[in-house]
């Protein structure tokens, strides 16, 4: 898995590319979500475009990390999920606990509209 970070304003872009499973990308998304939350940068978008598979261990870094932002007064939101990760979400019923956008620009705009994130 390959991970870049962006930012727009005061909200960090996460752009994962390639499988987020355990031992190929779980320690890199965690350390990379505890540099910007514990640096103060809370408020996240991951950005899921070329991500091509997502496991219940890439699922339990997802959730464990939406609770530390959400305990910092943050939050992570998901853009841009296609079919197979969308399956995963929904099916695990995440969809429920992690706000989902179509588009980054929707994403990012919904941390304007919300008063805590």
């Amino acid at each position: 898995m390959k991970l870049a970070v962006r930012t727009a304003g005061d909200v960090s872009i996460l752009d994962v590319k390639g499988r987020l499973v355990l031992g190929d990308g779980d320690d890199t998304f965690v350390n990379a979500v505890n540099e910007l939350a514990f640096s103060g940068r809370v408020n996240i978008v991951l950005n899921l475009d070329e991500v091509t598979y997502i496991d219940s261990a890439g699922l339990g870094v997802l959730v464990s990390k939406y609770v530390t932002l959400r305990n910092r007064g943050g939050n992570l939101k998901v853009c841009n999920i296609h079919r197979r990760s969308f399956e995963v979400l929904t099916i695990t019923r995440l969809l429920t606990v992690f706000e989902s956008f179509d588009s980054e620009a929707a994403a990012i705009a919904s941390f304007k509209e919300s008063p805590i994130g």
